[in-house]
């Protein structure tokens, strides 16, 4: 890890989303546990509210450890990187039933190549147009290829 660089990626991307937000001041920046545990750091750092993550608990994405939002708190989202945008909405979804509002969605790399709908403004500092198959439409896997790491989701799945 390289905290100047990590800090210096946080606020880039913290403004990108500055403009989305409409002048109002997010109350927290929340992310996914693993992998957007320090890119909500950063982005809250950059934006000057705290940054939180969510866990899985009992199949589904929660805010944990103490960490509250109150009804009406404008939230911002960000991710490490979005490929279909599944983690996202359900990181969108648990800040929703605490009855918080997403005003925009930021992630460090975008896969999708910006074809991810998440149903508010989103910005990523990479964009990449990444194709993403599943296992019976994947060329690579119909010509005899096996993954050597299969993502997180493959690997929850079992």
């Amino acid at each position: 890890m390289d905290p100047p660089l990590a800090t210096r990626l946080g606020q880039e991307l913290a403004d990108t989303l500055k403009p989305l937000l409409g002048g109002t001041a997010p109350a927290a920046v929340v992310a996914p546990a693993l992998g957007g545990v320090l890119v909500a750091h950063e982005v809250g750092r950059g934006l000057g509210c705290p940054g939180l993550f969510t866990e899985r608990q009992d199949g589904a994405m929660t805010l944990r450890r103490g960490f509250a939002l109150a009804a009406g708190d404008p939230v911002v989202v960000v991710e490490d990187v979005i490929t279909t945008g599944g983690s996202t909405r359900e990181v969108m979804e648990a800040v929703r039933a605490r009855g918080a509002r997403v005003l925009a969605v930021g992630s460090l790399v975008d896969r999708s190549g910006g074809a991810v709908d998440l149903g508010v403004p989103r910005r990523s500092l990479l964009s990449l147009d990444i194709p993403t198959y599943s296992t019976e439409a994947c060329p690579l896997c119909a010509a005899g290829s096996k993954p050597e790491k299969p993502g997180s989701r493959a690997l929850m799945a079992r």
